[in-house]
């Protein structure tokens, strides 16, 4: 119980880093928000937590693919937020991902990568 108190501790002291690091500066918190925290926190849990490195690795194949559509959410959201304002643009942005995943995973189903 201890350990995973302590990865809840640190994972979140990391998103709160980042969203103070935001209010100061905009591009440095855009910047330390791209990288991804997320991603290496799981690898470093997974692999702590002594999991098969075929597991491990799978999470950074399939974490790789999962982000391609989620990318055109980040240049629709300034423009729906400046026309609906925060909450309609937040919920528009989580469908258009969604809408774009289902069109992404289809595509790139002929190619073997079953992301559904």
């Amino acid at each position: 119980m201890p350990w995973i108190i302590t990865k809840y501790l640190i994972t979140a002291a990391i998103v709160v880093a980042v969203s103070e690091l935001a209010k100061r500066s905009d591009r440095l918190g855009a910047l330390l928000a791209s990288l991804p925290l997320v991603t290496l926190l799981a690898l470093t849990w997974l692999y702590l937590d002594k999991q098969p490195a075929e597991k491990i690795a799978n999470h950074a194949w399939y974490t790789f693919w999962y982000v391609v559509p989620t990318l055109p959410m980040f240049l629709i959201f300034p423009r729906l937020f400046a026309r609906f304002g925060f909450w309609p643009a937040l919920a528009l942005s989580a469908v258009i991902t969604v809408v774009c995943f289902g069109i992404f995973a289809l595509a790139v189903k002929p190619f073997g990568i079953k992301l559904l």
